[in-house]
């Protein structure tokens, strides 16, 4: 079951599978230190749609050395960066716009993608987030009509448009059609400035 409780806030009823379980571990330690959202594919699968996949799409604000090796330290605790294991040089490959992959401990998949926000497009993501309530956890999301709009008009692969039309079919109720006409104006516009 999905509910609507404000503007910002869904509430989703749902088993939560192994992960599930992988995403909410990350996050519970990344949320203490930092704000951030998760993109992208999972936000299909988290409301039911049947795919695999092998990572998780994950934006955090850029953030100093210092402050990232913090986030680093404790995401060590549970997780290992699968690129490399000095936090410097971690922080050196986020800051030229890379992505840096984390997985539990002694295994590869799956994985967070985590990047700092970088295009005009992370940093609005980050700023008009959702939150999703599961049971007594939480995750924040990216407005799933930008989510929507993104793998319609941008990435427009066979998987992203079956994503999105999950997302249109599933969460009818709770997207905006305004919002969606409002992104799809914003995304040409900023595609624009990219190209």
């Amino acid at each position: 079951m999905i509910e609507l409780i404000n503007e910002n806030t869904i509430k989703l009823s749902k088993e939560i599978n192994d992960l599930d379980k992988f995403v909410l571990d990350f996050v519970n330690i990344l949320k203490k230190h930092t704000n951030y959202i998760i993109i992208s594919g999972f936000i299909s699968i988290l409301f039911g749609r049947s795919r695999g996949t092998e990572d998780v799409d994950i934006i955090i604000p850029k953030v100093d050395k210092t402050k990232w090796i913090e986030i680093n330290l404790a995401l060590l605790e549970k997780f290992e960066c699968l690129n490399c294991n000095d936090p410097n040089e971690v922080y050196s490959y986020l800051s030229d716009g890379l992505s840096v992959r984390f997985a539990k401990k002694g295994e590869i998949i799956p994985n967070m993608e985590l990047k700092f926000a970088k295009y005009d497009i992370d940093h609005i993501s980050l700023n008009n987030k959702i939150k999703v309530l599961i049971d007594n956890n939480e995750l924040f999301i990216g407005p799933i009509e930008l989510q929507i709009v993104y793998k319609k008009k941008i990435l427009k692969s066979n998987k992203d448009l079956e994503d999105a039309k999950h997302l249109e079919i599933v969460l009818k109720k709770v997207i905006s059609q305004e919002k969606i006409k409002y992104y799809d104006e914003l995304v040409k516009e900023l595609w624009k400035k990219r190209s």
